[in-house]
């Protein structure tokens, strides 16, 4: 069985159909074997054969990165809080609040 992973690859043609070239396809696709398969539980998604792309690193170390992402996810609660704390009062105004 052949497998692809073609989300990026190509260019979409109609809305349901891509169409590939040979250079799109050359490193992202798997013949893979029934016994294969079978190992991986009979699952068909390619990415299980075809493997992962490559994720270049940003150069930002982890613990920065972590650090800069958490403290932007507590600003956006606080934000997120605040909004519903709005919606809830325009909805009570409008007679649909509780």
């Amino acid at each position: 069985m052949l497998f692809l992973d073609a989300r990026k690859l190509g260019r979409m043609v109609d809305r349901t159909h891509r169409e590939l070239t040979d250079e799109d396809i050359a490193g992202f696709c798997k013949s893979a074997t029934s016994d294969e398969i079978a190992a991986h539980g009979h699952v068909l998604t390619p990415g299980r054969y075809v493997g992962a792309e490559a994720v270049e690193d940003d150069g930002e170390p982890f613990e920065e990165k972590m650090k800069r992402l958490a403290a932007t996810l507590r600003q956006q609660q606080t934000e997120a809080t605040k909004l519903d704390v709005a919606i809830a009062a325009n909805l009570k105004e409008l007679g649909y609040g509780g």
